[in-house]
């Protein structure tokens, strides 16, 4: 069985699936991410296949016994080596006479659509995606346990930097810590920005010196048993320029009064434009070049999406980041970054290492 999870769980979400197939035969779900939610399965080149009443998991020999352990309620069928999957799915819709599928066209590939012949294809307009977005007990458990994580790394971190130590140093180190702590690994290659190179909100780390510069920004965070957190943080080590002094009061700013307005019934966009208005007031609104944030979960990138325009309500059990941020070319950049849960009054932050620029000042050892 999936640790953490019982069969009732992953029961329990296949049948919310289930009464969602409006007048088609069956779901065919294709996602890794997607099939791990219903099933509890953690490996890959596997369908999950679901009727009005009954489901089956499409799969290889590779992973019988796998299956077998994590979903033995799930009763199991096994394509031939010389099959595709989605050959192999096609054949069993024929002979359990399925005719009218709703697929993850998003995920499908169009040359992976074609084996299936005759058999009309619905789209599954991320339907467990929509699903997934709202977290049950277990999960939040799961994403706070991945925040603590992230945050103990970070903490241990801090005290040994160096003025020679490299960005790549850093992140290697950060993500050793997290495993130490139980993590399965990073949710996401860690961002290290030493400089001007934090003005680029994808930075790789290389091999610049903490003590290159006097502005720090990490972005990290951790797995765990699935799960992902994402956190970014802003330290000076030493004197940085006034310009970007203000741009992290401006960031915060608009960090804390985007969280005060993150309550169900609003609209994603809405809080976008709340950090937008603080950043005009600051006339930095031009300078924060990507959306909002992001929900979280099993991938590090879900619905709902918090960006300019995003149409999608805050529900309670949403997780989701809040990292406003402001860059400057040639310069540096600053981001702020929180995961929080939105509750039935509010949002409540899940990261609690500290915000501001004051106590996110620290010395390099020489």
């Amino acid at each position: 069985m999936n640790k953490g999870f019982s069969a009732n769980t992953f029961a329990r979400r296949r049948r919310k699936l289930q009464q969602q197939l409006d007048g088609a035969d069956a779901f065919l779900i294709v996602g890794p991410s997607n099939v791990r939610y219903l099933t509890g399965f953690t490996g890959d080149s596997t369908y999950l296949l679901l009727d009005k009443s009954q489901c089956w998991m499409l799969s290889d020999p590779r992973y019988e016994v796998q299956i077998a352990e994590q979903c033995p309620n799930v009763p199991l069928l096994l394509r031939k080596p010389n099959e595709t999957i989605p050959e192999f799915a096609a054949q069993q819709l024929l002979e359990l006479g399925m005719q009218r599928v709703r697929v993850e066209f998003h995920l499908l590939s169009v040359r992976a659509s074609l084996v299936f012949g005759d058999i009309e294809l619905i789209d599954a307009e991320q339907a467990v995606e929509r699903l997934r977005m709202i977290k049950d007990a277990d999960e939040l458990s799961i994403l706070e346990r991945a925040v603590a994580i992230a945050e103990h790394a970070m903490e241990a971190v801090l005290p040994v930097l160096h003025s020679r130590l490299s960005e790549r140093q850093v992140a290697h180190e950060l993500e050793r810590l997290m495993r130490s702590l139980g993590a399965t690994g990073c949710s996401f290659p860690p961002i290290v920005a030493v400089g001007a190179r934090a003005a680029l909100p994808h930075a790789e780390p290389g091999e610049t010196t903490l003590g290159a510069h006097g502005l720090l920004l990490i972005d990290w965070g951790a797995t765990y048993m699935g799960y992902r957190s994402d956190l970014t943080r802003v330290f000076a080590t030493s004197r940085i320029p006034a310009k970007l002094a203000r741009a992290y009061e401006a960031v915060a700013a608009a960090k804390s009064e985007a969280i005060e307005a993150m309550k169900p019934g609003v609209a994603t966009g809405e809080v976008d434009d709340v950090v937008r208005r603080v950043l005009r007031e600051y006339r930095l609104e031009s300078r924060f070049n990507h959306g909002l944030g992001h929900g979280l979960g099993l991938d590090i990138h879900e619905g709902p999406r918090m960006g300019r325009g995003a149409t999608a309500t805050l529900e309670p059990g949403m997780v989701v980041t809040v990292e406003p941020g402001v860059y400057f070319p040639g310069l540096g950049g600053i981001r702020i970054e929180d995961d929080v849960l939105i509750t039935d009054s509010g949002a409540h932050v899940l990261s609690r290492l500290p915000r501001s620029l004051d106590e996110n000042r620290r010395t390099l050892l020489a």
